[in-house]
């Protein structure tokens, strides 16, 4: 659920029948945490009656998804759902696991003379950081900002990776990244990045990175996802052996050009975990004087 402080802001100016209930209601969470929507969900959360016409927003979402250099598969889900018809009867229709920046194109495209869709762009604008960066852009961050998005990059890409490698018979996907950190980090698994680096219970490795480290483990996801699907890789051992291979070449040609080990790389002083919440305090802080002015 949003903050108190966020749901004010949603919910200022429009009417008691739509809040940031209308979209909260609708939300789901997969196995990994990550929040998704139902496409026919939105549709109706939105007020459009027919599928037909609510799809051609989405096209029109997806092609902005494309223009933004983003990969329309992280964020436009197809599935498949079947319906009742009757006590025998079944019908299968088409559906979409959709994330949040998919979502937020929507509404964006969606028709500005429905009240919903105002209330859903200022909805799915909250927390939806700009996906579009040039080069420049990105030149102009902070470290930490840098680290933020080269974090969102990775979770994306093994969201991704995770899909392709269960297509391709993989079981225990803790073993298949455990591979490939074996083959980036010299024989280290994800357990002993964690020790080594002297974490806290729970936290995760790769909110624990600087910038050049995700960037490495990035390149390492991003190559084993291309070569499962190139090769037509299959069977859970055979996938495992291509994680190892490619994390083990990632790192030759860090040796090779004579950059860091990624062992050897800082840990930063502060986790995005850590970040994010301070980020959230002074966010909440700017919430409140925003609403004390209005």
């Amino acid at each position: 659920m949003g903050t108190k402080q966020e749901n004010k802001i949603v919910n200022k100016g429009f009417n008691n029948k739509y809040n940031v209930s209308t979209f909260e209601n609708i939300k789901h969470f997969d196995e990994y945490g990550n929040e998704y929507w139902y496409a026919r969900e939105l549709q109706k959360a939105l007020d459009y009656k027919e599928w037909r016409n609510f799809k051609i927003v989405m096209n029109k979402a997806i092609t902005s998804c494309e223009n933004s250099k983003f990969n329309v598969l992280d964020h436009f889900v197809e599935v498949n759902k079947m319906i009742e018809l009757g006590k025998t009867a079944k019908r299968k229709i088409d559906e979409y696991k959709l994330s949040r920046y998919a979502c937020y194109l929507i509404v964006q495209n969606a028709d500005p003379s429905k009240e919903v869709v105002a209330l859903g762009q200022t909805y799915f604008a909250v927390q939806t950081r700009k996906q579009e960066i040039t080069e420049q852009e990105y030149d102009s961050l902070s470290d930490d900002e840098k680290r933020f998005y080269q974090r969102k990059l990775t979770k994306q890409g093994n969201y991704t990776l995770q899909k392709v490698a269960s297509a391709a018979g993989v079981k225990n996907m803790a073993e298949f990244h455990n591979a490939g950190y074996r083959g980036l980090y010299n024989g280290e698994t994800a357990d002993d990045i964690f020790k080594r680096k002297k974490l806290r219970y729970r936290e995760d490795i790769l909110d624990n990175m600087n910038e050049d480290e995700l960037v490495a483990n990035l390149f390492r996801i991003n190559q084993t996802k291309q070569r499962l699907i190139r090769d037509n890789v299959q069977g859970e051992n055979n996938a495992k052996d291509v994680h190892y291979e490619v994390g083990k070449k990632v790192r030759k040609a860090i040796q090779d050009i004579g950059g860091m080990m990624p062992e050897e790389m800082p840990t930063p002083k502060k986790s995005l975990k850590e970040l994010e919440k301070e980020k959230k305090r002074l966010e909440n802080k700017e919430q409140e004087k925003l609403v004390e002015t209005k």
